[in-house]
């Protein structure tokens, strides 16, 4: 054993930052030995009484009042399935799209409905608008294919979901969620339901 001189420092102990793996247990297996030293140190999660509950934010807007029966969405439907193909949207659809996104201060064109979304896009705005208790129509453009190719003409826009504030084309999904994001989206409904 060798003998350090005074005059130079004494080592001192140093605890390691993770305490060493038990002594290996005979009558246990390696595997089960390594899962019981994994689940030693970790914590187990709150369950979900305990958690924090994430903060919802509303914008209290004004009711708006149920459009006047010739307005209502199933006039979309019939004229949908009387127009035919061809160029442009024609004058009938143009003029029923024209009403309906004016009737009614927020329109979504989606795929399915509110309740039951056929594309996560679509789940995706639905969701943007209820968190924000605004109240909203909706239009499935899977229920009829003349009407879904109309309103890709109408609004100049290729895809679903689309969405109209206040009889203006606002956009599709990733704009609606951006907009949500930065707060223009609660800003714009705001305007749209106070005028």
């Amino acid at each position: 054993m060798t003998v350090l001189p005074s005059s130079q420092p004494q080592p001192r102990l140093i605890r390691p930052l993770h305490p060493s793996p038990p002594a290996r247990d005979l009558h246990k297996p390696p595997a089960a030995m390594a899962a019981a030293t994994a689940l030693a140190g970790a914590s187990l999660p709150l369950p979900l009484s305990a958690r924090p509950r994430p903060v919802r934010f509303s914008v209290a807007l004004p009711r708006t009042a149920p459009p006047p029966p010739a307005l209502r969405l199933r006039s979309v439907r019939r004229l949908a399935a009387t127009e035919g193909g061809g160029g442009g949207v024609a004058a009938g659809m143009k003029e029923t799209l024209d009403k309906v996104v004016t009737a009614h201060k927020v329109v979504l064109f989606m795929k399915g409905t509110k309740d039951f979304p056929q594309c996560g896009f679509s789940h995706t705005v639905v969701q943007i608008l209820r968190s924000l208790d605004v109240p909203f129509e909706t239009l499935d453009v899977l229920a009829n294919d003349a009407l879904r190719q109309g309103l890709k003409e109408y609004s100049s826009w290729p895809t679903f979901p689309q969405l109209y504030i206040d009889g203006e084309f606002f956009g599709g999904c990733d704009i609606t969620l951006e907009a949500y994001k930065s707060g223009e989206l609660q800003e714009t409904l705001e305007k749209a339901m106070c005028s």
